[in-house]
This record gives structure tokens, C-alpha cells and sequence, in this order.
């Protein structure tokens, strides 16, 4: 507080025009029309900012409407041709004029091998009752071979010579979109050719691309979502005639259908409007509901909309904070107006006064603006520090947190080929066997469909561990924490399983189940790293042994993995530890496994050496802090 000295002996002996009333300023504040004027302006930045921000997304949303709408259009018409391709095979017309069994297998396996080709799901031809005389999946247990499918539409429409164009679900569970065309023999229909395709890679792409977008058929169906959700949907209300009919054609097999949960609609253009639909996802309960500006675009050669959602909520977010600042600068304007007219008024009244003060106060005023000056850029100079060594840390935080994950998705790509094979057998088991369940449902044969399901449970259960594992492996995870070394081994050695069936290996485990101060996961990311590297380094010799032994030293824990492969050569050992070094082929390793481990190591108190026994192998050393035992332990031990 700085207090100037009045020239006046007395401060009663000022004119009655000198005076200052102390309370002025506080009369003279206008509060209500002040909060009036923030609100209104505050609401007009806000109403303004999200128009503009609605606009330049609805933009946005139109190209990349335009851009998956070509895509889609491009991934139907690329199968277009092949119905119409198996008019020119001969074989074909002479197994629909006069069949025979070898022309059935002829023809069978032509239609397996230009199924691979295209890529398609199933070709198969139909004679003029609609009934399936061959097929690509003639060899499969669920084959159409023999089916009647003469109620599909798009047999109706092919065997009047019309394109036959239908999405549909199948009997056994599997959607896709059929291509009809009516085979012709001197001018004369005499069957049907249909090609099945798969659309579904289009959500994996749109899943991908994290866009939000789903495709409704002439039904208003959702039949392409981003979001699985919301597959299979009504995008507006049905009928109860509408309903049965398509209950009727089982084109959705036995679906059971609902409405897309809008919880507001505004239409703002021809094929523009904006969405209120509930969260979805696991928590979707407990999320608010979601804002969108949806875009639609009808889809050439088909009765198809493609609907795209752009989300609104960072738009409003950006709006609101629009409307804040508008409303305190208007409040800051209003109050700096208000202070220079008080301000003024004071200067009026005291100008007497003042002219005897005035050189003093200006000198002091200018003292202290210089002052204020040079604190404010101390200030600035000590807040540019503090943000570049904040963002200097976080960037190192970042770049260690990316490494950590880049080892772990390498070590995952190295495990793809074999989990991929762990679970395509469950796979085709579970196809086999989901056909098998409905053909004996249909037959009443309960007690072998009962056993059948039960198989597939298990298959369920099977690939839910492995892919458990394989999520838990990949996750992120923090420096600290606590580490069952036992817990953490088992974890390792499962993920390591279908490598550990193609090489088979000893295992000598001598060590006790300590805990250790570092994440579980990053201690489980250590030991696959060890595990591989011994692996690998056996691969060419038939005796392979790896031993895994531990013992506790003071307050730490000294775990050794040792093999008995043919070691390190000495001219590579001093590059062991650095980054992206590696002996194995490219497509076999990175070179940071190591390097990640150490650093995983380091950075919860412990180290990683190497060591080369003169018997032979290679004897890796992580040497991590222990955790005190807990009192439970600690009583259990007594």
C-alpha cells in the first residue's frame, strides 16, 4: 500500500468541491444490467461460433461423405461381372440342361477355384425352381448344395431377367450382399448364377479410420455400422405390417427388430440434420448422451443411404468457451468504462488538488509502473521456464511410454503367425459346429445340438484367454507398482505357449514367488524379451534347456535366464544394449527388446546385465528392488 502526503495540514480544511465520497464508485456500479450485458453477449459469441463451427464441419462431413460413398459403390460394383461371367462357361449350361454328377464336380470345383480368386464368399448356380445345383462350398459342412432358395428376392428378380441385387442373412448367421444374373441358352433362362460378397471389411476400414458412419438398405435397416450397436437398427418407425413381411423373407434371418434411439432430431437441410443418440460402449450407462451432425448421401445402383456422423461435442465445447471469453471481455469493458467515468469525475472534482500533487504522483507512478514492468517480465521470463521444462518432461515421458509400447506391439507381431493359428482351429471349429447345432435343432436331435453348444463354450473360453492375455500384454503401464514374479512368469510363458509347442524346450525353474517394486506388466514385458532372445538363440540345436533361477540379496531379487545356445559372439557383445541392434533378420526383430528392458529395469530401481559362462550359452541377469511382505505374509512365513 503506498500512501502519499497531502499538501493539506488538515484534511478537513478541504473545499467542500475536494471531498472525495468514498462510497461513489460502489453507488454508481450498475451490477444487474452489467450481468444482463455478459449473459447476452456471452449467448451471441456462443450462438454465433457454433453456426460457424456447424458449417465448416457440414463442409468437412460432405467430402468425406462423397469419399467412403465411392468406396462402397467401388467395393459392390468390383463384383458386378461375375454372375454374368459364368454365361460364357460351358460347363455351367451343360450341367443346367442335363445334370449329371461329374458335371455337378466339374462345375463345383471351377466355382471353388474362381471363389478364391475373386475373393467373394460363395458362387453357386440355381436351377429355374431355385434349387442349388453347385457350389463353391461344396466341400464345407453348412454348403448350400441342394438348398431350395427359390423365396429369395433376388432369384425372383435374376429369373426374370432382371439384376438381382439383395442383402440378407443366411442360415447359418453369416450376412452378406448376393449378385443375381439369369443364365441364358439360345435366349431362354435356364438358371441362375449368384456371387456372394462380404461388405464387413468396410467397418473394420471405417473402425479404422475412427469415423463414425452406418449404411441403411430400402428397408431403413442399418445394415453397415462403425458401431456394432446399432447393426441391424430401424432409422425410423416400422410397421407391424413391415415387420412381418420381413419376418417373413428371413432376409435378416431371425432378427428381432428395433428402432435407432434418437433422443433429438433437427433437420437443418435436405439430407442434413442433427442427432441426439445415448452412448454406447461399456460405460454407456453412465455417459452422456452424444451430439452428431448427420450427413446422407444415396448410393449409386442400389436403394442404400449412406449416413455420416460427425461428432459435435468438441465444437460445442470450442463454442462455450467462445461465449465465456465474450462474456468477460464485455464484463472487463464495462468495468474499465465504468472506472473512467468515475475516474473522470474525480480528476473533475479534485483537479485543484491534485495540481500541487500531480509532478510527485507522476514520478511515483512512473517508479512504480517500471517496477510493475520489470516484475511482470521476471514473471514471464519464470513462467517460460517452468512450461518449456514441464514440456521437456512430458516429451521424455512420452518418447520413453511410445518405446515401451513399440517393444511390446514388435513382440506381439513376432507372436501374430502363431496366435493367428491358435485361433483359426477354434474358428473353423466353431463354424463347423454352429452349422451342425442348427441342421440337428431342425431335426429335434437336442441331446447332440446340447453338446455341440457346450463344445463351443469351450472354444469361446479357449480364445477369450488368449486374446486376455495378449490385451493385458499390450496395455500401457506406469513406472511404478507392485510385481508377483511368479504371476508374472506363468503370464509370460502363456503368451510364449504356440512358440513354445513349435520349439520345444526344458524348462529348469528354481525360484520363489517374490515381490518385487515395478508393474506387472512391464516385469511380464522383461520376461517375454529374455524368453525370446533364448529361444531364438537355440533355434538351429535339437537339446534345448533354459533355466530360470532366483535368489533374494538384501533388499533386491537376482533373477537369471540362462540357455545353453551357442553364445554371443565377442564382437557384438558390446552393442548388446543399444538401440535397434539386432543379429536376428529383419523381419524377426527390431533390435529394442533389450534395450526396452533395461530401460524398464533402470527406471524401477533395478539393472539388467548380461553374462558368458565359459561352459557355453548366455546367462541374462535383471536384478529389480523387493517390497516388504505384507503383515498376512509376514504371519503365513511364521
Amino acid at each position: 500500500m503506498i500512501v502519499l502526503q497531502s499538501p493539506f495540514p488538515n484534511p478537513r480544511a478541504l473545499p467542500p468541491l475536494l471531498t472525495v465520497k468514498p462510497r461513489l464508485i460502489r453507488r454508481l456500479l450498475l451490477p444487474l444490467p452489467i450481468i444482463l450485458l455478459m449473459l447476452a453477449c456471452g449467448y451471441s459469441a456462443y450462438y454465433l461460433s457454433t453456426q460457424i463451427g456447424i458449417r465448416a464441419l457440414a463442409e468437412s462431413g460432405e467430402r468425406q461423405l462423397e469419399l467412403h460413398a465411392r468406396a462402397v459403390e467401388s467395393e459392390i460394383s468390383t463384383h458386378t461381372y461375375l454372375p454374368s461371367l459364368l454365361e460364357l462357361e460351358s460347363s455351367v449350361s451343360r450341367l443346367l440342361l442335363d445334370l449329371s454328377e461329374p458335371r455337378r464336380e466339374r462345375v463345383n470345383t471351377y466355382l471353388e477355384g474362381l471363389n478364391k480368386r475373386s475373393g467373394s464368399l460363395a458362387i453357386f448356380i440355381l436351377d429355374t425352381s431355385g434349387r442349388v445345383l453347385a457350389t463353391s462350398n461344396w466341400r464345407d459342412a453348412d454348403s448350400f448344395q441342394g438348398e431350395d432358395l427359390a423365396y429369395r428376392a433376388y432369384f425372383q428378380d435374376a429369373i426374370q431377367g432382371k439384376p438381382g441385387r439383395f442383402y440378407g442373412i443366411d442360415s447359418t448367421g453369416e450376412a452378406g450382399y448376393y449378385l443375381a444374373h439369369g443364365l441364358r441358352h439360345r435366349g431362354t433362362i435356364i438358371g441362375v448364377a449368384v456371387v456372394k460378397i462380404r461388405l464387413d471389411p468396410l467397418e473394420k476400414r471405417w473402425e479404422r479410420a475412427r469415423l463414425e458412419a452406418y449404411v441403411s438398405d430400402e428397408n431403413g435397416i442399418i445394415i453397415l455400422s462403425s458401431d456394432p450397436a446399432r447393426r441391424l437398427k430401424a432409422v425410423h418407425p416400422l410397421s407391424a405390417e413391415t415387420k412381418a413381411q420381413l419376418a417373413g423373407s428371413l432376409q435378416y434371418h431371425w432378427t428381432t427388430f428395433k428402432e435407432l434411439q434418437l433422443l433429438a432430431r433437427q433437420r437443418i437441410a435436405a439430407d442434413t440434420e442433427l442427432l441426439t443418440l445415448p452412448a454406447s460402449g461399456e460405460n454407456a450407462s453412465a455417459a452422456q448422451p452424444i451430439s452428431y451432425l448427420a450427413q446422407t448421401r444415396p448410393l449409386n445402383d442400389t436403394l442404400w443411404h449412406l449416413t455420416l456422423l460427425s461428432p459435435l461435442q468438441d465444437l460445442r465445447r470450442a463454442a462455450i468457451s467462445h461465449g465465456m471469453l465474450a462474456a468477460v471481455a464485455c464484463a472487463l469493458l464495462a468495468f474499465l468504462l465504468i472506472a473512467w467515468n468515475e475516474r473522470r469525475k474525480v480528476i473533475a472534482t479534485r483537479l485543484a488538488a491534485r495540481e500541487a500533487l500531480q509532478q510527485a504522483n507522476n514520478e511515483l507512478e512512473r517508479k512504480i509502473a517500471e517496477r510493475t514492468a520489470d516484475l511482470r517480465a521476471s514473471n514471464e521470463r519464470l513462467k517460460a521456464q517452468i512450461r518449456e521444462r514441464r514440456q521437456a518432461e512430458e516429451t521424455l515421458r512420452k518418447a520413453q511410454d511410445d518405446l515401451v509400447q513399440a517393444g511390446k506391439l514388435a513382440v506381439i507381431g513376432q507372436m501374430s503367425t502363431s496366435i493367428a493359428h491358435e485361433l483359426n482351429q477354434p474358428l473353423a471349429a466353431l463354424r463347423t459346429l454352429s452349422g451342425n447345432t442348427v441342421r440337428f435343432l431342425q431335426r429335434g436331435a437336442l441331446d447332440t445340438a446340447s453338446s455341440n453348444l457346450a463344445t463351443i463354450n469351450e472354444l469361446v473360453d479357449r480364445m477369450g484367454r488368449i486374446t486376455a492375455s495378449l490385451r493385458a500384454f499390450a496395455r500401457r503401464a506406469d513406472d511404478s507398482g507392485e510385481a508377483r514374479l511368479g504371476k508374472a512368469m506363468d503370464a509370460a510363458l502363456f503368451l510364449l505357449q504356440p512358440r513354445l509347442e513349435r520349439t520345444p524346450l526344458r524348462i529348469h525353474r528354481t525360484y520363489g514367488d517374490a515381490r518385487l517394486a515395478i508393474d506387472q506388466t512391464r516385469l511380464e514385458q522383461i520376461l517375454v524379451n529374455l524368453v525370446v532372445n533364448a529361444i531364438d538363440a537355440m533355434h538351429g540345436q535339437s537339446d534345448r534347456q533354459l533355466w530360470l533361477e532366483g535368489h533374494a540379496e538384501d533388499d533386491h531379487y537376482r533373477l537369471q535366464v540362462r540357455d545353453n545356445g551357442p553364445g554371443i559372439p565377442p564382437s557384438v557383445r558390446v552393442h548388446l544394449f543399444e538401440p535397434f541392434f539386432t543379429t536376428k533378420p529383419g523381419e524377426q526383430g527390431l533390435g529394442l527388446g533389450l534395450t526396452l528392458s533395461a530401460s524398464l529395469a533402470a527406471a524401477a530401481g533395478g539393472n539388467l546385465s548380461v553374462q558368458h559362462p565359459e561352459s557355453g550359452g548366455t546367462a541374462f541377469e535383471l536384478n529389480l528392488p523387493l517390497l516388504p511382505q505384507s503383515p498376512a505374509e509376514s504371519s503365513r512365513d511364521e
